[in-house]
């Protein structure tokens, strides 16, 4: 890790993310939502909403996920990064989350609730320093991590992503 993701994650006492990379908690809601007011995907209260700082270092990406909220990233400092995402239908986009405006990068993008996500840092050596935004609030109930032999069965046209941001996923869990 170079010397600035490592002052990053250590200023903010991040720790290992399980699809990949480091997170920090730093913010949940103290009020929440009872469950008869959220959509039946929800089987319980949530908070309003949490936040985290996520961080990809070097090689390492996050991969493919969903989660059942909607998710806003934001950009705060490092390397630009692409964020792959695969909707209900199975089309493929993907969103640069930086300032390099030029180049076609955004400061905030919205990943939108149940559709399969992941990303990787764009420059080699750097790292990627974002926020990530979730209402109703994050719950691990609520996250899926993507296996791959169901992801290409799903979406065959989308090989080469779905090999590229798996294989950390099953390197761990081997």
């Amino acid at each position: 890790m170079n010397s600035k993701a490592k002052l990053i994650a250590d200023k903010f006492k991040m720790m290992p993310h399980p699809e990949g990379g480091y997170f920090k908690e730093m913010y949940k809601s103290d009020e929440k939502i009872l469950s008869g007011h959220l959509p039946e995907r929800y089987g319980d209260e949530r908070k309003f909403s949490t936040a985290i700082y996520f961080m990809l270092a070097d090689n390492q990406f996050s991969a493919l996920h969903r989660i059942k909220s909607d998710e806003l990233w934001h950009f705060y400092s490092g390397s630009s990064l692409t964020i792959y995402v695969i909707d209900e239908k199975g089309n493929l986009s993907l969103i640069k989350l930086g300032v390099d405006f030029e180049k076609g990068d955004v400061p905030q993008a919205i990943v939108k609730r149940n559709y399969w996500f992941g990303a990787h840092v764009n420059e080699k050596n750097s790292y990627s320093f974002v926020g990530c935004t979730v209402a109703p609030g994050f719950h691990f109930d609520d996250f899926e991590m993507g296996d791959r032999k169901n992801l290409l069965k799903l979406f065959p046209q989308h090989e080469e992503v779905i090999i590229k941001l798996t294989d950390q996923w099953l390197i761990v869990n081997r």
